[in-house]
């Protein structure tokens, strides 16, 4: 069999493309190999168009198998079951690029599937996914603009590194995947701690310059294996008709467009839709067509009045924000609550705080590891103001709260500053414009709220592009309209400080790194003064928690006495739970956390814990039990496994005849150490307890 394959050193493996050995009945196949990460990526297309068809079905699917790291999955039918949040963000990863590089009217089904066949639990393969798909769908007969490709730089000691390993990225203050083509950038999926957007910038061109030996590489690749392109049938309306349309409805849309609110707009607009198809209906023109082409002069005028008129649909200049408030304390029985409205776009954020019995444990191919901070959006229906069925989060919700959570993970105070489990919702109760950006503004509130001691507040803005020609024009706090029928949706959140989370999408080939600079200063300056409104409501965490949270308590003890603590099957540390009420979380340093909503509850624990884990002390007062009785004295427990001996002359200030006078077992008093032998043998005494009151 001919080897058709292709190898390119790329950062500190070899980058290898190979095609025509697995899955020859797909469009187009490529398998990806880079270390020991490969993963096999296709590509087919339906031969023939669903009926009624108005969209383009692209789906896009990643799959994670557990054989790939040489692991069984757990659960009770030790296979693969629905898509993790893991997966399910790289396969928005993968869809976001090429989704604008298909041809404008195709409307034949595309699946893109991405397997992950093997992992060297070092490099992550969600980047050669991508690479992959890319590769497949340029090697096609799909009618596809590529190639394109990624890479993730990482800042590592200051020093940018391309394609950083796990380990790397552990240590790393920036994190970046790039993807570019010829045209430039197309997509950037970012998490930093606070850099400045010199170095952002900075880390995006490394990527981009790292880039140009594997387009080229893929170029060739294309070009060596791959097939004719189809000729498939673009469904588009005809220029014919959309200036027809445009004849019967220029006056209205002059006067629709001059309406303030989104509500207005939208009423007007499905009036003149049913007015355009009452005017056409005798022309066999189907209204799918009417309102496509209705959707395409909507689109021409919202971008002329941008690039001619020099205005906005709302009246705005390019960079003015739409109106702001912000308020904190909103809900009276929740940890911390913030509300955070932007024009029409509104975010309803709540914290709750939790023990290490609530962290989430995250299976991924390199490795199990547990999170303590989790942020999730929710997107209701009634927030457009439209009806649908209620169901689990769909690929967006998971896609905006994994955004909002990456952007405030750099203010959160480490686990030995503050011990609790974080969760923070995001409600949308409105949406125009950037909802994933106003939760993070309402999620900072609501942290704050919460007293939880994050580093700095943090905000975020959407800057939107219409490009006609030589002629770019940035918005700033893009809005419904903007976003739908612009060029661009750039993400932009951060602190004061700096920028923690990044987010680049298009709807054309690619933008300029100069543009791309330039949207990072324009964006610096709105955050600054996202930064101001939300410091009005709440300027610094509050000092306490709410009355509602747990109260979380460190004790440490000696690393030798953990097992001790535990006893055997989990004897004491049970007895301890049930005893009081507390949850109790041990870490391998000797770290015990108490938690409890009740103080009393919690310091009978430390108690307890203390009384196990600490060596007793001559001299000290402990609450002992009777365990056993005898004609010299009797046994008392005074910890878990720790028994010492109260001697008939130290029971009590008066002359004791028969020990069952005094005590019977059962009994709990206060014993004071006298001493402890060369055997470890402890003596106690009730008299002395008794006399120290």
């Amino acid at each position: 069999m001919q080897n058709k394959s292709l190898k390119i050193k790329f950062g500190k493996n070899d980058l290898v493309l190979e095609t025509g050995r697995l899955a020859k009945q797909a469009n187009g196949s490529v398998m990806v190999t880079y270390g020991g990460t490969v993963v096999l990526v296709t590509a087919c297309m339906s031969r023939e168009l669903r009926e009624g068809q108005g969209f383009f079905p692209l789906t896009v699917e990643y799959q994670e198998k557990t054989y790939a790291a040489g692991r069984i999955p757990g659960g009770f039918f030790k296979r693969e079951g629905r898509p993790s949040e893991s997966e399910i963000l790289t396969s928005r990863l993968i869809d976001r690029p090429i989704r604008p590089l298909f041809p404008e009217g195709l409307l034949n089904d595309v699946q893109v599937m991405a397997i992950v066949l093997s992992s060297d639990g070092e490099n992550d393969p969600d980047i050669f996914a991508l690479f992959g798909a890319s590769a497949a769908l340029s090697i096609s007969n799909i009618p596809f603009n590529g190639p394109l490709a990624a890479c993730r730089v990482a800042r590592v000691n200051n020093e940018f590194v391309l394609n950083p390993t796990y380990a790397e990225l552990e240590s790393s203050d920036l994190e970046v995947i790039v993807t570019g083509n010829a045209s430039g950038v197309v997509m950037l999926e970012s998490r930093a701690n606070e850099v400045s957007e010199d170095i952002y910038f900075e880390a995006v061109k490394f990527g981009m310059d790292s880039l140009k030996p594997v387009l080229a590489m893929q170029g060739e690749f294309c070009r060596l294996y791959g097939q004719p392109k189809a000729q498939v049938e673009l469904k588009l309306v005809s220029p014919a008709l959309i200036q027809k349309i445009e004849s019967l409805s220029k006056e209205k849309l002059n006067e629709v467009y001059k309406l303030s609110t989104k509500e207005e707009r939208e009423e007007e607009i499905a009036l003149l839709l049913k007015d355009l198809e009452a005017k056409l209906a005798g022309e066999d023109i189907l209204a799918a067509d009417i309102q496509a082409g209705l959707h395409e002069i909507e689109k021409k005028q919202v971008r002329r009045m941008v690039v001619e008129e020099n205005k906005r649909i709302d009246g705005r200049s390019f960079k003015e924000i739409r109106p702001i408030s912000c308020e904190v304390s909103v809900l009276p029985r929740t940890h911390g609550s913030g509300l955070f409205t932007r024009g029409q776009t509104q975010s309803l954020a709540i914290t709750t705080l939790g023990t290490g019995e609530d962290e989430q444990l995250v299976e991924a191919l390199e490795g199990e590891k547990k999170k303590s901070f989790m942020l999730h959006y929710n997107f209701p229906s009634f927030s457009v103001g439209e009806t649908k069925p209620v169901r689990g989060p769909g690929r967006r919700e998971i896609g905006h709260g994994a955004l909002a959570e990456k952007a405030l993970l750099a203010v959160m105070p480490s686990k030995e500053k503050f011990p609790y489990t974080v969760r923070v919702v995001s409600e949308i109760l409105e949406s125009n414009g950037s909802s994933s950006m106003a939760s993070v503004c309402a999620a900072a509130l609501s942290l704050m709220d919460a007293g939880v001691p994050i580093k700095e507040a943090v905000g975020g803005v959407a800057l939107g592009l219409v490009k006609e020609g030589n002629k770019e024009v940035i918005l700033t706090d893009i809005a419904g309209l903007e976003d739908h029928f612009g060029d661009m949706d750039f993400k932009v959140a951060g602190t004061r400080s700096g920028v923690t989370a990044v987010q680049l999408d298009l709807k054309i080939n690619g933008i300029s790194l100069e543009l791309l600079k330039k949207c990072l200063e324009q964006s610096k300056e709105a955050r600054l003064f996202i930064l101001d409104k939300i410091s009005t409501a709440l300027s610094a965490p509050r000092q306490e928690l709410s009355s509602f949270a747990p109260r979380i308590d460190v004790v440490k003890i000696n690393t030798e006495k953990i097992g001790e603590l535990i006893g055997p099957g989990g004897k004491n540390i049970k007895a301890i739970i049930a005893a009081t009420g507390a949850s109790i979380d041990i870490n391998d340093d000797g770290t015990v956390l108490v938690g409890s909503t009740d103080a009393a509850k919690s310091e009978a624990a430390i108690k307890m814990i203390k009384a196990i884990a600490e060596d007793v002390e001559v001299g000290r007062i402990y609450m002992g039990k009777v365990k056993r009785i005898m004609p010299f004295g009797v046994f008392v427990e005074i910890a878990p496994r720790k028994e010492g001996l109260v001697h008939v002359s130290e029971l009590s200030a008066t002359f004791v005849k028969k020990v069952e006078d005094i005590v019977k077992v059962g009994d709990e008093f206060k014993v004071k150490v006298i001493g402890i032998d060369e055997l470890g043998r402890i003596n106690l005494s009730k008299k002395q307890a008794e006399q120290a009151g």
